[in-house]
């Protein structure tokens, strides 16, 4: 359906979808990196195999989540610095290239080091 208002010259911003659930996006090309938090400066690692959001809460940072898959937004955060990796469907695609704003429940980064407004 959606594909079909699109190719009829709906505007992106005019369609709306709602998603239940969202499939896991691991890659073999995960690595690790780390975040920085703007208000103190501190830098947490983020593993391979880890959500931004367990290694924040692992650290004592606590981000409010609801369905952690990307697909509530209740987790959104400003990225300051970095080119996160986004794996929501939260985001609109024009949302996603302005690159500041991330939902560290399932996206990762691109860059060694993201700094959020946190």
């Amino acid at each position: 359906m959606l594909s079909n208002a699109r190719s009829s010259g709906w505007p992106q911003d005019q369609l709306h979808y709602e998603f239940f659930s969202a499939a896991p996006q691991k890659l073999a090309t995960d690595g690790s990196f780390e975040v920085k938090l703007a208000s103190s400066g501190r830098t947490i690692r983020v593993a391979a195999d880890a959500s931004v959001t367990s290694a924040l809460a692992a650290a004592g940072i606590l981000v409010p989540t609801s369905c952690e898959q990307g697909v509530c937004g209740t987790c959104l955060t400003r990225v300051l610095e970095g080119e996160p990796d986004h794996r929501d469907m939260y985001l609109t695609p024009q949302e996603q290239a302005a690159n500041d704003q991330f939902l560290p429940c399932c996206s990762r980064s691109r860059s060694a080091c993201l700094v959020l407004d946190l």
